[in-house]
Protein backbone atom coordinates (compact mmCIF):
# COMPACT_ATOMS: atom_id res chain seq x y z
CA UNK A 1 0.00 0.00 0.00
CA UNK A 2 1.36 3.44 -1.03
CA UNK A 3 2.03 6.23 1.46
CA UNK A 4 -0.76 8.57 0.09
CA UNK A 5 -3.03 5.86 0.69
CA UNK A 6 -2.35 5.16 4.43
CA UNK A 7 -2.17 8.72 4.77
CA UNK A 8 -5.48 9.32 3.42
CA UNK A 9 -6.67 6.36 5.86
CA UNK A 10 -4.60 7.07 9.25
CA UNK A 11 -4.84 11.58 9.05
CA UNK A 12 -9.22 11.36 9.62
CA UNK A 13 -8.54 8.38 12.02
CA UNK A 14 -5.71 10.79 13.92
CA UNK A 15 -7.97 13.93 13.86
CA UNK A 16 -10.70 11.92 14.98
CA UNK A 17 -8.55 10.98 18.15
CA UNK A 18 -7.53 14.13 18.39
CA UNK A 19 -11.25 15.42 18.89
CA UNK A 20 -11.73 12.55 21.43
CA UNK A 21 -8.63 13.32 23.61
CA UNK A 22 -9.77 16.65 23.76
CA UNK A 23 -12.74 15.94 24.91
CA UNK A 24 -11.60 13.78 27.40
CA UNK A 25 -9.09 16.46 28.75
CA UNK A 26 -12.32 18.36 29.33
CA UNK A 27 -14.68 16.57 31.03
CA UNK A 28 -11.29 15.11 32.98
CA UNK A 29 -10.40 18.71 34.04
CA UNK A 30 -14.56 19.23 35.25
CA UNK A 31 -14.36 15.92 37.00
CA UNK A 32 -11.13 17.28 38.64
CA UNK A 33 -12.47 20.69 39.22
CA UNK A 34 -15.31 18.67 41.45
CA UNK A 35 -13.21 16.40 43.03
CA UNK A 36 -11.31 19.55 44.25
CA UNK A 37 -14.84 20.98 45.27
CA UNK A 38 -15.84 17.87 47.03
CA UNK A 39 -12.69 18.07 48.98
CA UNK A 40 -12.77 21.54 50.04
CA UNK A 41 -16.44 21.09 51.56
CA UNK A 42 -15.16 17.44 53.22
CA UNK A 43 -11.97 18.83 54.88
CA UNK A 44 -14.17 22.02 56.25
CA UNK A 45 -16.84 19.80 57.39
CA UNK A 46 -14.41 17.88 59.13
CA UNK A 47 -12.42 20.74 60.35
CA UNK A 48 -16.19 22.24 62.20
CA UNK A 49 -16.80 18.59 63.69
CA UNK A 50 -13.39 19.09 65.55
CA UNK A 51 -14.53 22.33 66.74
CA UNK A 52 -17.32 21.10 67.90
CA UNK A 53 -16.14 17.65 69.36
CA UNK A 54 -13.98 19.98 71.28
CA UNK A 55 -16.72 21.92 72.35
CA UNK A 56 -18.55 19.04 73.47
CA UNK A 57 -15.95 18.14 75.91
CA UNK A 58 -15.30 21.36 77.19
CA UNK A 59 -19.17 21.51 78.10
CA UNK A 60 -19.22 17.47 79.55
CA UNK A 61 -16.43 18.86 81.61
CA UNK A 62 -18.62 21.69 82.92
CA UNK A 63 -20.96 19.40 83.35
CA UNK A 64 -19.29 17.19 85.90
CA UNK A 65 -17.92 19.89 87.68
CA UNK A 66 -21.32 21.30 88.05
CA UNK A 67 -22.64 18.38 89.70
CA UNK A 68 -19.92 17.75 91.47
CA UNK A 69 -20.83 21.39 93.26
CA UNK A 70 -24.11 20.70 93.35
CA UNK A 71 -23.16 17.53 95.38
CA UNK A 72 -21.67 19.74 97.93
CA UNK A 73 -24.52 22.14 97.93
CA UNK A 74 -27.19 19.32 98.39
CA UNK A 75 -24.81 18.09 101.41
CA UNK A 76 -24.81 21.34 103.01
CA UNK A 77 -28.49 21.99 102.28
CA UNK A 78 -29.47 18.87 104.06
CA UNK A 79 -26.94 19.59 107.00
CA UNK A 80 -28.96 22.97 107.05
CA UNK A 81 -32.16 20.95 107.04
CA UNK A 82 -31.45 18.82 109.89
CA UNK A 83 -30.24 22.17 111.88
CA UNK A 84 -33.93 23.78 111.10
CA UNK A 85 -35.50 20.78 112.25
CA UNK A 86 -33.65 20.65 115.58
CA UNK A 87 -34.35 23.97 116.34
CA UNK A 88 -38.31 24.02 115.03
CA UNK A 89 -38.64 20.52 117.48
CA UNK A 90 -36.81 23.04 120.10
CA UNK A 91 -39.61 25.87 119.59
CA UNK A 92 -42.66 24.08 119.78
CA UNK A 93 -41.13 21.86 122.47
CA UNK A 94 -40.32 25.60 124.33
CA UNK A 95 -44.28 26.15 123.69
CA UNK A 96 -45.62 23.00 124.57
CA UNK A 97 -43.94 24.10 128.17
CA UNK A 98 -45.00 27.33 128.30
CA UNK A 99 -48.51 26.38 127.63
CA UNK A 100 -48.28 23.58 130.02
CA UNK A 101 -46.59 26.32 132.34
CA UNK A 102 -49.13 28.77 131.71
CA UNK A 103 -52.14 26.60 132.42
CA UNK A 104 -50.77 25.34 135.62
CA UNK A 105 -50.06 28.80 136.97
CA UNK A 106 -53.05 30.77 136.13
CA UNK A 107 -54.59 30.10 139.51
CA UNK A 108 -51.84 31.20 141.07
CA UNK A 109 -50.22 34.07 138.66
CA UNK A 110 -49.23 37.22 140.51
CA UNK A 111 -49.54 40.56 138.82
CA UNK A 112 -47.66 41.52 135.21
CA UNK A 113 -43.76 42.86 135.27
CA UNK A 114 -45.14 46.27 134.67
CA UNK A 115 -47.39 46.45 137.92
CA UNK A 116 -44.93 45.32 140.13
CA UNK A 117 -41.81 47.86 139.17
CA UNK A 118 -44.69 50.30 139.65
CA UNK A 119 -45.38 49.49 142.58
CA UNK A 120 -41.85 49.26 143.61
CA UNK A 121 -40.80 53.24 142.33
CA UNK A 122 -44.18 54.08 144.15
CA UNK A 123 -42.48 52.11 147.35
CA UNK A 124 -39.51 54.30 146.61
CA UNK A 125 -40.94 57.31 146.09
CA UNK A 126 -43.05 57.26 149.58
CA UNK A 127 -39.95 55.92 151.08
CA UNK A 128 -37.89 59.39 149.84
CA UNK A 129 -40.65 61.07 150.90
CA UNK A 130 -41.10 60.27 154.35
CA UNK A 131 -44.92 58.95 153.71
CA UNK A 132 -43.68 54.94 154.42
CA UNK A 133 -44.62 54.47 158.19
CA UNK A 134 -42.58 50.82 158.50
CA UNK A 135 -38.86 51.55 159.00
CA UNK A 136 -36.11 51.06 157.36
CA UNK A 137 -36.37 47.18 157.66
CA UNK A 138 -39.41 47.07 156.49
CA UNK A 139 -38.88 49.04 153.78
CA UNK A 140 -36.00 47.04 152.80
CA UNK A 141 -37.83 43.79 153.29
CA UNK A 142 -40.79 45.15 151.29
CA UNK A 143 -38.49 45.99 148.32
CA UNK A 144 -36.64 42.65 148.29
CA UNK A 145 -40.23 41.31 147.77
CA UNK A 146 -41.25 42.80 145.09
CA UNK A 147 -37.83 42.52 143.26
CA UNK A 148 -38.37 38.59 143.70
CA UNK A 149 -41.67 38.83 142.52
CA UNK A 150 -40.65 40.73 139.52
CA UNK A 151 -37.82 38.30 138.42
CA UNK A 152 -40.37 35.44 139.11
CA UNK A 153 -42.95 37.26 136.79
CA UNK A 154 -40.20 37.60 133.75
CA UNK A 155 -39.46 34.24 133.91
CA UNK A 156 -42.82 33.06 133.86
CA UNK A 157 -43.30 35.01 130.71
CA UNK A 158 -40.20 33.51 129.37
CA UNK A 159 -40.23 36.37 126.53
CA UNK A 160 -36.38 36.92 125.71
CA UNK A 161 -35.45 33.23 125.19
CA UNK A 162 -38.37 32.33 123.35
CA UNK A 163 -37.79 35.56 121.27
CA UNK A 164 -34.01 34.73 120.72
CA UNK A 165 -35.07 30.80 119.63
CA UNK A 166 -37.72 32.40 117.22
CA UNK A 167 -35.07 34.44 115.93
CA UNK A 168 -33.04 30.95 115.56
CA UNK A 169 -35.68 29.41 113.80
CA UNK A 170 -36.19 32.08 111.39
CA UNK A 171 -32.62 32.70 110.76
CA UNK A 172 -32.31 28.76 109.81
CA UNK A 173 -35.02 28.89 107.77
CA UNK A 174 -33.37 31.70 105.62
CA UNK A 175 -30.15 29.78 105.68
CA UNK A 176 -31.68 26.61 104.78
CA UNK A 177 -33.97 28.74 101.73
CA UNK A 178 -30.43 30.32 100.81
CA UNK A 179 -28.74 26.77 100.26
CA UNK A 180 -31.75 25.29 98.47
CA UNK A 181 -31.59 28.15 95.60
CA UNK A 182 -28.01 27.64 95.38
CA UNK A 183 -28.51 23.46 94.70
CA UNK A 184 -31.72 24.38 92.27
CA UNK A 185 -29.07 27.09 90.94
CA UNK A 186 -26.20 24.62 90.03
CA UNK A 187 -28.86 22.02 88.59
CA UNK A 188 -30.33 24.24 86.17
CA UNK A 189 -26.73 25.01 85.04
CA UNK A 190 -25.87 21.94 84.78
CA UNK A 191 -29.02 20.55 83.20
CA UNK A 192 -28.29 23.79 80.52
CA UNK A 193 -24.57 21.79 79.74
CA UNK A 194 -26.18 18.66 79.22
CA UNK A 195 -28.67 20.18 76.99
CA UNK A 196 -25.97 21.98 74.71
CA UNK A 197 -23.45 18.72 74.96
CA UNK A 198 -26.56 16.71 73.50
CA UNK A 199 -27.47 19.39 71.22
CA UNK A 200 -23.23 19.98 69.80
CA UNK A 201 -23.43 16.02 69.93
CA UNK A 202 -26.39 15.97 67.16
CA UNK A 203 -24.55 18.42 65.15
CA UNK A 204 -21.40 16.41 65.27
CA UNK A 205 -23.43 13.67 64.12
CA UNK A 206 -25.08 15.45 61.12
CA UNK A 207 -22.13 16.95 60.13
CA UNK A 208 -20.20 13.35 60.07
CA UNK A 209 -22.89 12.07 57.96
CA UNK A 210 -22.38 14.71 55.35
CA UNK A 211 -18.68 14.80 55.29
CA UNK A 212 -18.83 10.89 54.72
CA UNK A 213 -21.74 12.13 52.09
CA UNK A 214 -19.00 14.47 50.71
CA UNK A 215 -16.23 12.12 50.92
CA UNK A 216 -18.49 9.62 48.65
CA UNK A 217 -18.96 12.36 46.06
CA UNK A 218 -15.60 13.01 46.32
CA UNK A 219 -14.16 9.11 45.04
CA UNK A 220 -17.08 9.08 42.68
CA UNK A 221 -15.71 12.51 41.15
CA UNK A 222 -11.95 11.16 41.73
CA UNK A 223 -13.04 7.46 39.95
CA UNK A 224 -14.43 9.61 36.59
CA UNK A 225 -11.40 11.86 36.74
CA UNK A 226 -9.16 8.98 36.69
CA UNK A 227 -11.11 7.13 33.88
CA UNK A 228 -11.12 10.33 31.71
CA UNK A 229 -7.71 11.12 32.05
CA UNK A 230 -6.43 6.67 31.15
CA UNK A 231 -8.78 7.71 28.36
CA UNK A 232 -6.92 10.94 27.41
CA UNK A 233 -3.73 8.97 27.78
CA UNK A 234 -4.74 6.53 25.47
CA UNK A 235 -5.99 8.62 23.00
CA UNK A 236 -2.65 10.56 22.95
CA UNK A 237 -0.58 7.50 22.56
CA UNK A 238 -2.53 6.33 19.70
CA UNK A 239 -1.77 10.22 17.75
CA UNK A 240 1.99 9.92 18.48
CA UNK A 241 1.60 6.07 17.15
CA UNK A 242 -0.28 7.34 14.08
CA UNK A 243 2.42 10.56 13.69
CA UNK A 244 5.10 8.12 14.07
CA UNK A 245 3.85 5.94 11.48
CA UNK A 246 3.30 8.49 9.05
CA UNK A 247 6.97 9.86 9.66
CA UNK A 248 8.54 6.20 9.16
CA UNK A 249 6.61 6.20 5.82
CA UNK A 250 7.16 9.49 4.81
CA UNK A 251 11.20 8.71 5.00
CA UNK A 252 11.08 5.15 3.71
CA UNK A 253 9.51 6.97 0.48
CA UNK A 254 11.96 9.90 0.84
CA UNK A 255 14.70 7.40 0.65
CA UNK A 256 13.26 4.87 -1.52
CA UNK A 257 12.74 8.29 -4.53
CA UNK A 258 16.55 9.23 -3.65
CA UNK A 259 17.62 5.93 -4.52
CA UNK A 260 15.74 5.54 -8.16
CA UNK A 261 17.47 9.19 -8.69
CA UNK A 262 20.51 7.93 -8.51
CA UNK A 263 20.27 5.12 -10.58
CA UNK A 264 18.46 7.03 -13.23
CA UNK A 265 22.22 9.82 -13.02
CA UNK A 266 23.68 6.57 -13.11
CA UNK A 267 22.35 4.80 -16.19
CA UNK A 268 22.44 8.44 -18.13
CA UNK A 269 26.06 8.63 -17.74
CA UNK A 270 26.99 5.27 -18.47
CA UNK A 271 24.72 6.31 -21.74
CA UNK A 272 26.68 9.04 -22.31
CA UNK A 273 30.43 7.03 -21.90
CA UNK A 274 29.20 4.21 -24.61
CA UNK A 275 27.49 6.76 -26.53
CA UNK A 276 31.05 8.58 -26.70
CA UNK A 277 32.96 5.81 -27.28
CA UNK A 278 34.19 5.08 -24.08
CA UNK A 279 34.74 1.11 -22.86
CA UNK A 280 32.35 -0.29 -19.98
CA UNK A 281 33.22 -3.22 -17.62
CA UNK A 282 31.17 -5.94 -17.13
CA UNK A 283 29.60 -4.88 -13.92
CA UNK A 284 28.57 -1.38 -15.86
CA UNK A 285 26.75 -2.62 -18.23
CA UNK A 286 24.91 -5.54 -15.99
CA UNK A 287 23.82 -2.37 -14.62
CA UNK A 288 22.97 -0.74 -17.98
CA UNK A 289 21.27 -4.23 -18.98
CA UNK A 290 18.96 -4.33 -15.77
CA UNK A 291 17.95 -0.53 -16.59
Amino acid sequence: MEFDEVRQILQPLSQSMVEKSESNKGERDRWNAEVRQHLDERNEVNRQVKELINEVQTQKSARDEINSRVKELKAIRAEKSEHLKTVREELRSKLAEQEESGNKSKRNRGPPPGKIRSDMEKLEMSHMTGRFSGGEKAFIRKMKDLSEALKQAEKDRGSGGMRGLKDTVRAAEASQEEAHKSVEISVRRAQDAHDLMVELSEEVDRLREKANSSHGELNKSKREADALHSQYIVSLRCIHSIEDMLKAMHSREKRAEGSEGEEKVEVTDLMSRLMSGDTLSTDELMALRRN
